[in-house]
């Protein structure tokens, strides 16, 4: 695997007062690289993970709701928030993007995708919004006991951003079980599994659908697929940031 763009070794967010500021983004690129999931420690504090587990039971916010169940997803419930978003997921969403489009361009320079992403995530979405992909993706997920999510990938259209993060805003302590889970399927080999621990404010940023894996003949796509393991006691929160939004 190439060594991560220099730029994104030394890009950090412009105010350095947000939670991103310190965040060493060669490192960040270098475990992308080589297992297709980084962990960004202590993204939110307590404070802002409570306000936004909150939200939940305020409807108003949300564009809809899912039972994971109803639909052979899980089990558990999710809802998309609408638009405007919250403040802090606006901010997440705004500041996270640029140094993980870096890291998607050469991706898909590696892999010979001739797509590329703008270096503002507005420029993104407006994309989005062109094809028909208007309706937005950030979304609240509540799991309980006995709760699972399957393996799957978050596509939603034509235009997809190869990378995205979830961030659990339960304290670790409150559960047991749920797991975050990645799947990396390469070919004529059995799949790996990987389990992401995290605690309450990390946030995991992890392939959507494909990773550059390096072969003897150069580099390959390899699928992933993610999910949560069965709560098996307690609750478990998390919020999702996906930069594409839906058809």
């Amino acid at each position: 695997m190439n060594a991560p763009d220099r730029d994104v070794a030394t890009i950090a967010a412009p105010d350095t007062k947000s939670p991103l500021a310190s965040v060493d983004w060669a490192v960040i690129a270098a475990d992308l690289d080589a297992r297709g999931n980084a962990v960004i420690e202590q993204l939110l504090q307590p404070a802002q993970c409570r306000s936004l587990a909150a939200l939940y039971d305020t409807d108003e916010r949300f564009r809809s709701k899912v039972v994971m169940e109803r639909h052979g997803y899980g089990r558990g419930e999710y809802k998309y928030f609408s638009y405007p978003l919250p403040a802090l997921v606006a901010e997440l969403r705004a500041a996270l993007y640029p140094p993980l489009a870096m890291i998607a361009n050469r991706w898909n320079a590696e892999l010979g995708i001739d797509v590329r992403y703008p270096p503002a995530h507005a420029a993104f979405v407006a994309r989005c919004h062109a094809a028909g992909q208007t309706r937005p993706t950030p979304l609240l997920l509540r799991y309980g006991a006995g709760d699972y999510n399957c393996l799957h990938q978050d596509l939603y259209g034509e235009h997809v951003f190869p990378l995205q993060a979830t961030i659990l805003l339960s304290d670790e302590r409150d559960f047991a079980g749920g797991e975050f889970v990645l799947t990396e399927h390469r070919p004529r080999m059995q799949s790996r599994p990987e389990v992401v621990p995290l605690r309450q404010g990390d946030a995991v940023v992890f392939a959507v659908q494909h990773r550059p894996v390096q072969g003897s003949r150069g580099a390959y796509r390899v699928n992933m697929r993610h999910g949560v393991s069965r709560v098996r006691s307690g609750h478990r929160q998390t919020v999702g940031i996906i930069f594409h939004d839906a058809a």
